[in-house]
């Protein structure tokens, strides 16, 4: 089908798709740099996994080098339409020194920045509360110790710092996550203390007020992970009250909660007491295993709901998911373009119509109609995106992937 028979298909329910390939090229997905690599990072230190992270596999090509991974970013960014942003962990450092987390400055990271803004990329930031001595009992900012408790809240401290840092060179806000793998294997006798000594941490750790025009507090919760399978101290409910506290933004990532639930159904509430969202798209498994994101029903009643709810204006989409079985790079393109995907099919739906319907309790139109939109020809419609963005799809996509995963293959 030419992409002319689609438009007047998509017109018929009364679709605009020019104003919707129009507002897809405006959404930026942050892409996390942490699947090039396997979580591993560049810290010239040894370092342990904690708190559930943790990529499987051993496929070939990984990045070993900050170069080696711009290089990857690069051609992933070549596979996808759009402009986009990258996602930087503070153990990502690019730097001939050796800082311990509490000593990291706006300097380990410059490399990053002037590759950045040669790209044309805004750039999004998280300290990295894992992988680390001082976190090897799955508690940092919560410790009873408070000298442990003081190196990370300066190393958050110095994060938030080099996020705005970041945000005033770039000229675009960054959102610097805060996620901490802090809780318990067995059932804790006492919740509350370690929650008052999490949520004084916090406090101490943003006391210093950043231009917003510059950088973006956000915090994340966490249902449970390998070694706090009992408690979570930063649970949902924990950072929900924070955020709404704090005014800070409230990053649902859609592995962190139980495998029933609906994430996207979550959007809505919290949007009406809070300003801004961070998502983190992902794909739990059984648990939050972060695999590779389908095209699947919950990446799109995410993006549903996001153009339904007109909330794309208020939500920083982040990518989470890290699988060292397969192609890094393939996983990002594969991931990225499918979570545009999605939003390409929740702008080419008839929301005026389907709410119409609703609102008038006809409930069988409803279901009519979004049984029959299944039909449209979205495929037709991306495709053409795909041709103005000057990016592959199909099989000619599928002949790049290959083509560079082989070429990085003898990285061992």
């Amino acid at each position: 089908m030419s992409y002319e028979s689609a438009k007047a298909a998509f017109a018929d329910w009364g679709v605009d798709t020019e104003a919707a390939l129009a507002k897809l090229a405006e959404v930026p997905i942050s892409m996390h740099c942490w699947q090039g690599d396997d979580v591993v990072g560049f810290e010239k230190r040894s370092g342990s996994s904690s708190g559930g992270i943790q990529a499987t596999g051993n496929h070939p090509g990984r990045a070993r080098t900050p170069d080696e991974l711009r290089a990857d970013l690069e051609f992933s960014y070549s596979m996808i339409p759009g402009s986009h942003r990258l996602n930087l962990h503070a153990c990502y450092l690019d730097t001939d020194q050796n800082p311990d987390r509490d000593a990291i400055e706006f300097n380990h990271f410059a490399p990053w920045v002037d590759w950045a803004k040669d790209q044309g990329l805004g750039l999004d930031f998280n300290p990295t509360f894992f992988a680390h001595e001082k976190a090897d009992d799955n508690l940092t900012l919560s410790h009873p110790d408070q000298g442990i408790r003081d190196f990370w809240i300066e190393h958050g401290k110095r994060s938030r710092d080099i996020a705005a840092q970041i945000g005033a060179v770039l000229g675009s806000p960054v959102v610097n996550n805060i996620w901490v793998p802090d809780g318990y294997k067995d059932t804790p006798v006492d919740r509350f203390a370690p929650r008052k000594r999490l949520e004084q941490s916090l406090d101490a750790m943003m006391a210093t007020s950043h231009d917003k025009a510059e950088m973006l507090d956000a915090v994340e919760s966490k249902l449970f992970g390998i070694g706090v399978e009992a408690c979570t101290v930063g649970s949902h409910e924990f950072y929900m009250g924070y955020a709404i506290r704090n005014e800070t933004l409230l990053c649902l990532d859609m592995g962190h909660f139980h495998p029933t639930e609906n994430v996207a159904d979550k959007l809505s509430s919290v949007a009406l007491s809070i300003d801004e969202i961070l998502l983190h798209v992902s794909r739990p498994m059984r648990w939050d295993s972060d695999h590779v994101i389908l095209l699947d029903d919950s990446i799109m009643q995410m993006a549903q709901e996001l153009v339904s709810a007109d909330l794309l204006q208020r939500t920083h989409i982040g990518l989470d998911f890290f699988d060292a079985t397969i192609s890094r790079t393939a996983a990002w393109v594969i991931g990225t373009r499918n979570m545009q995907k999605a939003l390409l099919r929740a702008l080419l739906a008839p929301w005026g119509q389907l709410k119409s319907v609703e609102d008038n309790l006809d409930y069988t139109s409803r279901l009519v109609a979004t049984e029959e939109i299944k039909d449209l020809p979205y495929a037709t419609v991306w495709a053409e995106f795909c041709s103005r963005m000057d990016v592959p799809s199909g099989k000619p996509l599928a002949a790049a992937l290959a083509q560079y995963q082989t070429s990085v293959e003898g990285r061992g």
